[in-house]
């Protein structure tokens, strides 16, 4: 796994693992601290029920990044994930920490 150079270059990974539903690289970006929060289970679920369509970067700290996720759910209705985003970088690896949701 090549390391995510940013906070943002590594959301931006883990929309790209949503889209083609790489669960165990959610689950090895995620912090250890918040990893017991999801499974791996659940991760698919969310992943593979919903058509992701693209992404956007609205804004980004070295720390943060707030985006809109837009996807398509089951009954091809559209949908955007809006989310504040925290990171956490630690022996130089950067870890996705926790989001707050719009």
């Amino acid at each position: 796994m090549e390391k995510a150079p940013t906070a943002e270059a590594l959301m931006r990974s883990r929309y790209s693992a949503y889209a083609t539903h790489q669960v165990d690289y959610l689950v090895a970006t995620t912090h250890v601290s918040q990893r017991h929060l999801y499974s791996k289970e659940n991760i698919l679920l969310w992943a593979t029920s919903n058509n992701w369509q693209k992404l956007e970067v609205l804004k980004t700290t070295p720390t943060t990044v707030e985006f809109k996720a837009y996807y398509l759910d089951q009954n091809k209705q559209q949908h955007i994930h809006h989310e504040f985003s925290t990171f956490v970088q630690e022996d130089g690896i950067w870890y996705y920490v926790d989001g707050e949701y719009y």
